[in-house]
Parts: structure tokens; sequence; C-alpha cells
């Protein structure tokens, strides 16, 4: 008997990419796949900078710390910008901290002038103020313990939208689910707020090391109930994107009644999934390990 060295995530993963292209791939999947994937990065590019943005922020503005009411992110266009905010009902921009497009985190411009607010900051800080007051004024929306809420608005042509997600506290955990979606109209008027996930979904990670990352191929899960939906969210693909180079997951699935979402934290690709392919995938990879 030979011995078969493939990890069996590899194997999960060669035969989700042949039942995609022989069943799963329809139109309407592939759109799918591609717009929440779509969706995923504007978030994680706004919640990228904020991360590096409040730290650079913390190291260099102390003297402004005790001043600032928040802050937010956005793409300029040219880069991604993240602005911490006076507190008051006419505020300043404190500080502005400018990022290029390559994510690294030591390519940013620190600009500590205080200035008014720009147009299109203005409007953001608006729709971003309109959630947090809903937030603070409803008793259903909850924190737990060691995490916070962090506030992503966005506007892209006539999209207004505030995601709320729960970030963690503690390192060594990733928080899913406790997230929120507001959308606005044109007139910054509220129309619509749900929350995404029906549950508080905290996983603890082994941190990735040179090593470990070499060695371990780990797959991370979690499910969603039908009030949640059938496929993985935005707010996953941003959680995804923002915590797996920290971790040893290769892949993390996403299991609902009629379809399983797979994301590549490799390659950073989604593949959804019949459940039904699923579970001839789950059989083949059975009947191969057995021989």
């Amino acid at each position: 008997m030979k011995t078969k060295c493939i990890p069996i995530l590899s194997v999960i993963l060669f035969a989700s990419c042949f039942f995609n292209r022989s069943f799963a791939q329809k139109k309407d999947l592939v759109r799918i796949a591609d717009s929440i994937t779509r969706e995923g990065r504007i978030l994680y590019r706004s919640e990228w900078a904020s991360w590096y943005g409040t730290d650079i922020f913390v190291a260099k503005c102390a003297t402004k710390k005790e001043l600032a009411g928040g802050y937010l992110s956005y793409n300029s266009g040219t880069g991604l910008t993240n602005i911490f905010f006076s507190k008051g009902p006419t505020p300043l921009v404190l500080a502005t901290i400018s990022f290029g497009y390559d994510l690294k985190p030591n390519n940013y411009t620190l600009d500590t002038t205080s200035r008014k607010l720009t147009p299109v900051e203005e409007q953001l800080y608006t729709i971003r103020q309109a959630a947090l007051a809903k937030i603070y004024a409803d008793t259903s929306f909850r924190i737990y313990k060691n995490t916070s809420l962090n506030l992503v608005p966005i506007i892209i042509n006539t999209v207004r939208r505030v995601y709320v997600l729960s970030g963690s506290s503690i390192n060594g955990l990733v928080v899913f689910g406790n997230d929120y979606l507001f959308e606005f109209g044109t007139d910054d008027h509220l129309i619509s707020e749900k929350k995404i996930h029906k549950s508080f979904i905290p996983i603890k990670i082994n941190k990735a090391t040179t090593d470990s990352a070499k060695t371990t191929d780990v797959a991370s899960i979690h499910t969603h109930s039908p009030e949640t939906g059938d496929f993985i969210t935005a707010t996953d693909v941003c959680t995804l994107l923002l915590y797996e180079n920290f971790t040893t997951w290769s892949q993390h699935i996403v299991i609902s009644k009629n379809y399983v979402s797979v994301w590549d934290c490799k390659k950073n690709h989604l593949v959804i999934l019949t459940a039904e392919a699923w579970k001839k995938i789950s059989g083949s990879v059975s009947t191969y390990l057995k021989n």
C-alpha cells in the first residue's frame, strides 16, 4: 500500500474546486460569492486602516488622545484614509493618517493639522453617529465581555451603510457574529437595520509562527441558522481577512442548511457549494482516506 501524504484539507479543497466546476458553479452562486467577497474587502480595507491608524494615533498623538471623540476610515481614491475627530456637535479632524493600497502599515503619512471635515467625511460621520445613537438608545444591541462594537460607515454612490462588527480585545480570540447593518437613504434617513448573525461566535486560535504556518493545515468552522442566512457574510470575510495571517487556518467553513461556504485563507477566495455537493465531497474524502 502506498502512503498518501496529501493533507485532508488539500483533498477537500481539490474536491471543492471539482464540484464547484461541475455542479455548483451556476451563475447565481458565482455572482453571490463575488458580491460577498467584494463587500467583505471593502469592509476589510476600512477596518485595516482603522486598526493601524489607531496604533499610530495612540503612539504619536498623545496630546490629542483625550480630545478624540472617535474615528472613521474610507477610500480616498488614491489610498486609504483614517481620521480621528474631536468630541462635540461640530467636530474637527485632529489627525489624518493616509495609507497606500499596498496595505503596508509602515507606508503611511501622518498630518496632525486640525481642520474641518471634508464633505465626504461629514457624510460618513453623520451616518456613523446616527447608527451609534441608535445603538445607545436600544438595549437589544449587546456588547459582550472583552469585545467592543466597531462602526464601519461605507458610502459608495447612492449606497449608504454602517456595519457594526464585534472586535475582540483578547489575543488569540477571533469573534464572528453579534454584528449589525444599518442602511440609510441619500438624505441620511435610516431605512433599515438588522442583526446579521443571530449568535455570538468566539473561536480560539493558535497563533501562527513561521514553523507552524509551514506545518499546520487547520480549518475553522461555524454554522449559520436559517435566520442568519445561507451564506458566509461580508462581515465574516472582513474578519477572516483581518485575522487569518495571525492564525494557522488554511480554510474557514460556514455551514448552513442549504449551502456550505469555503473561504481559502491562503488565496483569499470564496467557493459556495450546495449542501448536496458538500456531502458528496465529504464522502469522497472519507473513501480516499480508507484506501
